[in-house]
């Protein structure tokens, strides 16, 4: 059985966007299982997790990788910003 919604192979890019849309459900951006509802604990959560990895992989991660996550991290750290995250 064949599943036609093939899902992508799973590299740290993908982990690290998935863990960022995550984040913008949690901060109502984007339509997320619970609805647009705002967790901004959650969010906080969320982008410290991205935090951690972004200082447990320093120096091991392509210039795509960092970039990325990096820019991942700036985005939502403004988003939580905005809606009143300290």
């Amino acid at each position: 059985m064949s599943d036609e919604r093939a899902i992508p192979p799973i590299d740290f890019t993908t982990f690290v966007l998935s863990l960022s849309t995550a984040c913008m459900a949690q901060l109502g951006e984007v339509e997320g299982p619970d609805g647009g509802e705002t967790d901004l604990p959650m969010a906080q959560q969320s982008i410290e997790i991205l935090e951690m990895l972004e200082e447990k992989t320093s120096g091991n991660l392509t210039g795509e990788e960092e970039r990325i996550l990096e820019q991942v991290l700036t985005d939502l750290k403004q988003v939580y910003a905005d809606k009143g995250g300290a």
